[in-house]
């Protein structure tokens, strides 16, 4: 009795530690509010044993949902990042061939191995944009002020790179936009701003929460099959997503602390109520602005499919340092 009694305070201690949302003000959202030498961002605000705790005990049935992709050298992905490509730098037939240099070529037992060479992109498949993915103004200046001039160099970024994002261990939820739409995926360029979203949480009957999550689908990865090979029935849905005054919605009203979706870049491909030659306003909100960040390429359709809109989600990054995202990513939601 003792023990439960002592685990049930601990926990109600650490519950009370989690309301208000720190570092997140109501109608303006988080901004660079965590000093002058931060890199993590509104991340910040859920890095308290209170809301790992939280996170963790929603978990009800303990099924997992794998939310990542798979990809290779055909896979689809925004035209502005380079493709994949793995090369075999070492293999039984090549080690066993080189008698001459190579000493396990007469292991007595034939031992050998397989190694690759990779060359990817930062930005390949299901990943989480770092908040030096996105740069802006003369200066080419990313979150919290951190500049090209001191901080980039040939070998990646020196400052809030991928791996200054710590291990996310949220509260989740599913907005299925598609799906309050009655349709597999929704069409090109369609605008998702704070209507959509209120729908489609309305229809699930869910509310959203100060320190949550959020993954927005559009059904788009309805359509990757294998490994995305099918790049036009993709390209078809893939501009389908966020607008920034969806965003705004999310971050400033919501106190959401991180935002991901089905698609390559999440942000709707032309937002209706920008100017024209205005692009990628909702990542350099979230990224620059905000700290928040995007995570991509989210598989959700299993989650859709059972009408799992709460959950546990929880994603790390590869820890390559310099890099601007976490790369080829499985992150999965917990039931």
């Amino acid at each position: 009795m003792r023990i439960a009694i002592f685990v049930l305070v601990a926990a109600s201690a650490a519950f009370a530690q989690i309301s208000p949302l720190k570092g997140w003000t109501p109608g303006q959202g988080f901004g660079w509010v965590w000093g002058p030498n931060d890199e993590v961002g509104s991340l910040n605000a859920v890095a308290n044993p209170g809301y790992v705790l939280k996170a963790l005990q929603a978990v009800k049935t303990g099924k997992t949902y794998d939310l990542g992709v798979l990809c290779d050298a055909n896979s689809y992905k925004w035209p502005g990042h380079s493709a994949t490509s793995l090369v075999t730098f070492r293999s039984p037939e090549l080690i066993k061939r080189d008698a001459a240099s190579n000493p396990f070529a007469q292991h007595p037992r034939g031992l050998a191995w397989h190694s690759l060479a990779l060359y990817v992109s930062d930005n390949l498949g299901t990943q989480i944009d770092g908040l030096g993915h996105i740069t802006t103004g003369a200066d080419n200046h990313w979150y919290n002020g951190f500049k090209e001039a001191q901080h980039g160099t040939n070998f990646g970024i020196t400052k809030a790179d991928a791996d200054t994002i710590p291990p996310v261990i949220l509260r989740g939820v599913l907005i299925d936009v598609a799906g309050w739409k009655g349709v597999d995926a929704l069409p090109g360029n369609f605008a998702i701003g704070p209507a959509e979203l209120q729908a489609a949480l309305a229809k699930q009957k869910v509310t959203l929460e100060p320190g949550d999550a959020v993954l927005i689908r559009t059904g788009t990865l309805r359509y990757w099959g294998a490994t995305g090979a099918g790049h036009a029935k993709l390209a078809a849905h893939d501009s389908a997503g966020l607008t920034l005054a969806g965003a705004k919605w999310l971050v400033e009203q919501k106190g959401v602390v991180f935002i991901g979706g089905d698609t390559s870049g999440v942000e709707v491909g032309v937002d209706p109520a920008l100017p024209k030659n205005v692009s990628n306003a909702v990542h350099e909100y979230l990224l620059v602005e905000q700290g928040v960040h995007i995570g991509e390429f989210h598989n959700l359709e299993a989650l859709a499919a059972n009408r799992v809109y709460r959950f546990t989600y929880f994603a790390t990054t590869n820890r390559l340092k310099g890099a601007v995202a976490g790369t080829a990513m499985r992150p999965i939601a917990i039931e």
